[in-house]
């Protein structure tokens, strides 16, 4: 600040992350579009809560207000592990050290600077704040709690991904609008006392959720309240949701409408270093940009709408896709930079293969409230063409420096698997399939079934198993036709709700007859406002109000992840069931051999 004659910040982002100049993430985002609209923008990277505070006060007060994330994931999450017990390590922090941002960083920042700055507003962002903007269920502290909004006491929020919700509020701050009065921003949540009227959002309905007292005396009331804020988190054209909580409403206004490619490209093509801050040179490499330095964004969005996962409450279902211009000018600043050898790590998103992907008519989907585009069937309106994606791939294998592109996200392999011959070469499906693999692997294909049993995949809202075994024979086909070494990596969940000891030990037979032994095992992790930890804390399906089994003891999630295992035996004793999750006669527990697949033992 001294060096550029700065005598005060216009705008503060605090962040639980080290700071990266890199679009990948968010911070360095807003950061550089406020700086494009002329504002003075400084970051603040894991100031150190612990001591005098002196962190927090080192940039000085913001002519405007405090930006405050968590990082890129929810602290939470990032800090413990499923069976809660503390993580030694942070991707986001030089030499992946743990223990520079606090649990729950949204809040405690935002108490922080409110004690320090108590006339300078707080707005929220990041996926802690997305995830926890009504009320939820806190798996760590075993509770519902409010809206973060409420327990931080900051001023705004906004939440998923809100580049146009950012330069609407800039605009209007630097008009000198109060951001009291800032109540029809979308993509935003805020405070209101529950007195005080709020004026109507024009052509946008009303909807009042379940008060967060009546969602914590009842579990079936929660899981409602939660039916109702994703139904409306899966609709383009949204209501305007409202929350009582004590003598507060939290007002959320409903998303953006997905925007074309020009304004999702402006957020990419910002003058970014794509680097680490010079403040870290001397500190060890980061891993999270490590991982992604050499990679390239292409869309967001999700429309998988798989009952585990937090991205279609974050970033939505609607797939928005750059354009190929603003991806293949990014490419070659990869290959400008420092270290490049060669190879680009990924052209990808939350999922590899949904580039361009849109219905055929968007207004079907403007009147479609489904959760997912692809089950239990794939939508007739969805245009899932892959020849955008090769097109792509194929102008990026051009560009001078780069030797090799291979896809590093995961690949929907169900969307591959057309239902009729057209339909497998009018959507380049099988033409997707050979490129991937002849060009774009490096040894090794991820892909995620997530489970085999019929009744866990449907809580799941997963494709049937029988669709990972077609694939299955149709990667190991090509590999043998173009005599290739590659490896299908299937990622598997256990201890999700729905699952009974009895399916994870199907499980275990249908993989040691197929011949995996599973590297990729996640235990279930119930995550802020996900379908899934609904079910976990209610017991219940939202949607049909059936109870459904769920494991909640540490001892009987170990259980189930041992059938994964070997060597997770000897925690076991004898064939015990748990009393969470009543089974029936099971045959003893096969376990996969280390060294020789396909071979089981008692």
């Amino acid at each position: 600040m001294m060096q550029r004659g700065w005598a005060q910040a216009d705008i503060i982002l605090v962040s639980g992350d080290a700071y990266i100049d890199h679009p990948a993430f968010g911070v360095s985002i807003l950061g550089r579009l406020a700086e494009k609209m002329g504002l003075r923008v400084a970051v603040l990277p894991q100031p150190n809560w612990r001591d005098d505070l002196r962190d927090f006060k080192k940039l000085g007060t913001p002519r405007y207000f405090f930006g405050v994330s968590a990082g890129s994931m929810d602290s939470m999450v990032n800090h413990y592990t499923a069976l809660r017990r503390r993580r030694s390590d942070d991707a986001y922090t030089p030499g992946g050290r743990a223990g520079y941002r606090p649990d729950y960083a949204s809040v405690e920042y935002t108490h922080i600077l409110k004690k320090l700055f108590p006339d300078t507003p707080v707005i929220l962002g990041g996926v802690e704040a997305s995830m926890r903007r009504f009320t939820h269920y806190d798996y760590w502290q075993d509770k519902v709690k409010p809206s973060v909004l409420v327990e931080s006491g900051a001023d705004l929020l906004m939440y998923g991904m809100a580049e146009a919700s950012w330069k609407m509020l800039v605009k209007l701050i630097q008009r000198g609008v109060p951001l009291k009065s800032l109540h029809n921003i979308p993509q935003t949540a805020f405070l209101r006392s529950s007195e005080e009227h709020i004026p109507p959002l024009k052509g946008i309905a009303d909807e009042i959720l379940p008060s967060h007292e009546s969602c914590l005396q009842d579990k079936t009331i929660f899981a409602e309240a939660f039916r109702l804020i994703e139904k409306a988190s899966n609709t383009i054209d949204a209501p305007r949701l409202c929350q009582s909580c004590g003598e507060h409403n939290v007002i959320v206004n409903p998303p953006a409408a997905p925007g074309g490619d020009a304004s999702f490209d402006e957020a990419y093509n910002l003058p970014y270093t794509r680097l680490p801050h010079p403040k870290y040179h001397k500190k060890p490499p980061i891993p999270a940009w490590e991982m992604i330095k050499h990679s390239v964004n292409i869309h967001r969005g999700c429309f998988g709408g798989c009952s585990f996962c937090a991205i279609n409450m974050h970033q939505g279902k609607f797939i928005q896709s750059r354009s190929e211009k603003s991806i293949l000018q990014e490419l070659e600043k990869v290959v400008e930079m420092p270290g490049f050898k060669g190879q680009v790590t990924d052209l990808g998103g939350p999922s590899a293969n949904m580039y361009k992907m849109e219905g055929f008519d968007n207004e079907i989907c403007r009147r479609c409230a489904r959760p997912s585009c692809i089950w239990p069937e794939t939508c007739s309106n969805l245009n899932f063409n892959h020849n955008p994606l090769l097109q792509l791939y194929q102008k990026a294998e051009k560009i001078p420096g780069i030797k090799k592109i291979t896809i590093g996200s995961g690949v929907r392999y169900d969307m591959l698997l057309g239902k009729t011959e057209n339909q497998t070469q009018n959507y380049a499906l099988k033409a997707y399939v050979l490129k991937l693999l002849r060009n774009h692997v490096s040894g090794r294909l991820k892909v995620a079934p997530e489970h085999s049993s019929p009744n866990v995949l449907k809580v799941m809202r997963k494709p049937g198993f029988s669709s990972f075994e077609k694939f299955h024979k149709v990667f190991h086909q090509v590999c043998r036709d173009e005599n290739l070494p590659w490896q299908l990596v299937p990622y598997f969940i256990s201890g999700h709700p729905g699952t009974l000891e009895k399916d994870m030990a199907e499980l275990s037979r249908v993989l040691s007859r197929m011949g995996y032994q599973p590297e990729q095992v996640q235990e279930f992790t119930p995550t802020p406002m996900t379908l899934a930890t609904t079910i976990y804390y209610t017991g219940i399906d939202p949607y049909t109000g059936k109870k459904l089994p769920v494991v909640r003891d540490n001892k009987h999630k170990r259980i189930q992840k041992a059938y994964f295992f070997e060597q997770k035996r000897r925690g076991r004793k004898g064939n015990s069931q748990s009393q969470n999750c009543k089974t029936g006669n099971l045959a003893k527990p096969l376990y996969l051999t280390k060294n020789r697949p396909g071979k089981r033992r008692k």
